[in-house]
């Protein structure tokens, strides 16, 4: 048997294996149920898709936030498209913002392009040939 390694890194989680193509990931106390069918838990691409989105989301209302914006709710909706043959990556990812508060158009634009030119690590992590794109609403009522 093979001596384990101690892992090092910003990032750390450990999987097991639950039988089948199932798997539980923990990070500290979080676990997360993983299952390549998403009957038991969520699959990993879908995981995939779920960390861009959040990753993006937290950065897009911390820069409102710091840029004196008035955000009341965010609800951010994530699709994407993947090859047909392995090693199905996604090609195409489309995100929709849909925000609502006092905040200005020309604010969460460019909360977004920050997010993508430079904070959001899920996002730089990706290919650099995936087609991405997004669009934002504004309600304010």
């Amino acid at each position: 048997m093979r001596k384990a390694r101690t892992l090092r890194g910003d990032g750390q989680a450990a999987l097991t294996w639950n039988g089948d193509l199932r798997f539980e990931a923990r990070a500290g106390d979080i676990m997360v149920p993983m299952d390549s069918t998403g009957d038991t838990g969520t699959s990993p691409t879908v995981l995939l898709l779920e960390a861009l989105a959040s990753c993006m989301a937290i950065d897009v209302v911390d820069i409102l936030k710091k840029g004196r914006q008035e955000l009341r709710a965010m609800r951010v909706h994530i699709s994407g498209d993947r090859m047909p043959d392995p090693p199905r990556y996604f090609t195409d990812v489309h995100m929709s913002f849909d925000i609502e508060g006092d905040v200005e158009e020309a604010k969460a634009e460019r909360a977004v392009q920050l997010s993508m030119d430079k904070y959001c690590s899920v996002f730089h992590t990706l290919r650099p040939d995936l087609v991405f794109t997004y669009e934002i609403a504004i309600a304010d009522e």
